[in-house]
């Protein structure tokens, strides 16, 4: 249940993250990037890369899993300025609804690393 908890809110930042958006910390550019991996007509997978720091706020316009790769915390922020924080451990999964809009933080110092399955 944490697991799925933690997903649902790490699978679901590969919105419009689209190519790569550089974010700062501690003065340091990192880059957080969502590509896609594979895609056909029912599914796309994106590797989506939370690098330390803020990704800018994005909708993710279809439902979709996700599953950790590399762990960590992200604290999700939505339009209205509700906060989430999850602790991600790896190889937990989560889903989320189409149509939901945040922006995540990564406080740590390690990228956080999920696969994410869109469902067409």
């Amino acid at each position: 249940m944490i697991a799925g908890a933690a997903m649902t809110a790490a699978a679901f930042m590969a919105g419009p993250l689209n190519a790569d958006a550089t974010v700062e910390q501690g003065g340091a550019a990192a880059k957080s990037s969502s590509r896609i991996v594979f895609e056909n007509a029912r599914v796309r997978v994106k590797d989506a890369v939370f690098a330390p720091g803020t990704t800018p706020m994005h909708t993710h316009d279809l439902p979709h899993v996700g599953v950790v790769i590399q762990g960590g915390t992200l604290v999700f922020k939505d339009p209205a300025g509700k906060v989430e924080t999850m602790k991600l451990e790896p190889g937990g999964a989560g889903y989320r609804d189409a149509n939901v809009s945040h922006e995540p933080t990564n406080p740590g110092k390690t990228p956080v690393r999920v696969i994410e399955v869109e469902l067409k």
